[in-house]
C-alpha cells in the first residue's frame, strides 16, 4: 500500500494506511452490532471472524484521485440487530474520527457484511 503524505507548514507527514485500518478496525469495534471484522476464504467460501491483532486483514484503505480516503470494511453483525441501523452507525463513527485522527477527509466508506453471528 501506498504512504498518505500530508504537508504542513512544519514539513511533511508520512501515513501508512495499515495505521488507519487500525484505528479504523478499533473505532469499528466499539459500534454496537458488530461482532468483528472478518476475511473472507475465497477459495471455499467461508468467512472467518478476525482476532483484533488481524483485524486489518477486514479492512482495505485507499486514497482516490481527489487525495480523499475510501475505506472498505467487511463486518460480522449480531444476529438480531437493525443491519441497516448498524452501519449507519459504523459509518459516522468511522468517518468522523479518522477525519479528525489525520486530518484526510474521508469521502467514502463501504461496508459489507459478511457474515451473522449469535452472541451468547
Amino acid at each position: 500500500m501506498k504512504t498518505f503524505l500530508l504537508n504542513t507548514h512544519m514539513g511533511n507527514i508520512s501515513v501508512d494506511p495499515e495505521v488507519i485500518a487500525q484505528y479504523a478496525g478499533n473505532v469499528a469495534n466499539e459500534c454496537f452490532g458488530i461482532v468483528g471484522m472478518a476475511a473472507m476464504n475465497s477459495k471455499e467460501g467461508f468467512v472467518n471472524l478476525l482476532k483484533r491483532e488481524s483485524m486489518t486483514k477486514g479492512i482495505n484503505v485507499a486514497v482516490n484521485g481527489k487525495g480523499k480516503l475510501v475505506i472498505d470494511f467487511h463486518v460480522i453483525v449480531s444476529y438480531g440487530v437493525n443491519i441497516m441501523a448498524v452501519a449507519d452507525n459504523l459509518v459516522s463513527s468511522v468517518k468522523y474520527r479518522v477525519e479528525d485522527f489525520t486530518g484526510l477527509e474521508v469521502e467514502k466508506i463501504n461496508v459489507f457484511v459478511e457474515g451473522v453471528k449469535v452472541i451468547d
